[in-house]
């Protein structure tokens, strides 16, 4: 059976990464909503021996979710201590075996997490045992989010604000002492009153408007691309490296676009665009438009989209735009001639490349019935869908460390 993995970053006050909470599915048929999620802890387990911890986390810490049996059968201490945390599910009750447990993880070395937490009778044992505690801002009560927040700063108990999913919930989180976030409020714009787009943004939309005409201009693409330091250096540097095995240095930007293609350029040239104007942006949410539109490229051939794997791709870095350059998403769409059907599908609007759309952005989450959902109606082998992702998930990291990746490489 197929093993499903998807991950949720969890953020530093500064937006930098502490690490990631990691969500498992057995498969097509076992959804663990409510079900035995005892099971779906000791498949985390050993999804992360599958696809290997380093390749989720980056040597960041793999949060984990913890039943009572998960805890008592000691699965955790199979993991290195400095790289996982137990989190704690708020089902489980502190009862003599399963403090005697977490009290084993202690002393060897790990740390607790308690999940969805809620200051109840008989949460104390779990409380002075607890290194994190996980607050979920959206079903927790203003006052409340702000009583535990001086409780457990005075207790030197790091909170961790979860389902933060706007900038607004995120500063107020900090001004309270919350020290980590977790949520999707750093794919959402930051909104001021007037907030101008830096020039060599504005440089970056125009060569994103030239290489998504239906006619390509090389001539114009390359005259705008010459503007840009930075687009010219990353163009060049992708292509003059062993990776695309050319018979010959790159000499200037037309004859890197002469090489590249008409394919290549649009794609290559959307994708280095999309990573300058995010270089003042958080190392997640730059990779974040980069793993999404190489997911959604990968999809393309299952659902029997081949001819759509361009536009696919296209959507896939549209669609953190917002979040990159700060301003609604129908704004950067009004500017960027890209077709209908993608316009589309980021607005909501049904059709085959919304499907597309929701399989990556519902196993993003780990919303594992509506990826089978959106599978269906593409007729997708969801079976295949895991193994995608991942391979997203690695050419993503591979572009913003700055290796570069052949044009068209599967």
């Amino acid at each position: 059976m197929k093993a499903f993995l998807a991950r949720q970053p969890i953020f530093t006050q500064h937006k930098s990464i502490l690490g990631y909470e990691l969500l498992c599915r057995t498969g097509p048929e076992n959804f663990f909503t409510g079900g035995n999620t005892s099971e779906a802890s000791v498949a985390t387990v050993d999804d992360v021996f599958l696809f290997g911890l380093n390749r989720l986390t980056q040597g960041r810490l793999a949060f984990i979710n913890s039943t009572r049996e998960f805890l008592i059968h000691d699965y955790l201490t199979l993991l290195p201590r400095d790289l996982v945390v137990a989190e704690i599910l708020e089902s489980v009750r502190p009862d003599p075996e399963c403090l005697a447990a977490c009290r084993r993880l202690k002393l060897a070395g790990y740390r607790l997490a308690l999940d969805d937490f809620v200051d109840i009778p008989g949460a104390q044992p779990f409380i002075e045992l607890a290194d994190f505690i996980k607050v979920d801002f959206q079903v927790t009560s203003p006052p409340e989010i702000e009583r535990l927040a001086k409780e457990f700063t005075r207790r030197k108990i790091d909170l961790i604000a979860e389902r933060v999913e706007t900038h607004e919930m995120f500063q107020r989180g900090v001004k309270l002492g919350y020290v980590y976030f977790q949520g999707y409020f750093f794919c959402r714009p930051q909104m001021v009153e007037r907030r101008d787009v830096p020039a060599h943004k504005m440089n970056c939309m125009q060569i994103l408007q030239e290489v998504n005409r239906e006619e390509l201009d090389l001539k114009a693409i390359g005259q705008v691309i010459k503007r840009e330091a930075s687009l010219a250096y990353r163009l060049l540097r992708y292509l003059n490296s062993p990776a695309f095995a050319l018979r010959t240095d790159v000499r200037s930007i037309p004859h890197a676009l002469s090489l590249l293609g008409e394919s290549g350029v649009r794609k290559w040239v959307s994708l280095v665009t999309v990573a300058a104007m995010g270089e003042d942006k958080p190392g997640e949410l730059v990779m974040l438009p980069l793993v999404r539109a190489r997911f959604c490229e990968l999809l393309a051939p299952l659902a029997g989209m081949r001819a759509n794997e361009n536009d696919l791709f296209l959507m896939g870095l549209l669609s953190a735009m917002d979040a990159i350059l700060d301003m609604p998403l129908a704004k950067v769409l009004a500017e960027v001639p890209v077709n209908r059907e993608i316009k589309d599908a980021l607005m909501g609007k049904a059709g085959p490349f919304r499907s597309v759309y929701e399989v990556v952005m519902n196993y993003e989450a780990g919303m594992w019935e509506e990826v089978s959902r959106a599978a269906a109606k593409l007729k997708i082998d969801e079976e295949k869908v895991p193994d995608l992702y991942m391979s997203a998930l690695e050419w993503g990291k591979e572009i913003v460390a700055g290796n570069p990746v052949p044009v068209g490489a599967k």
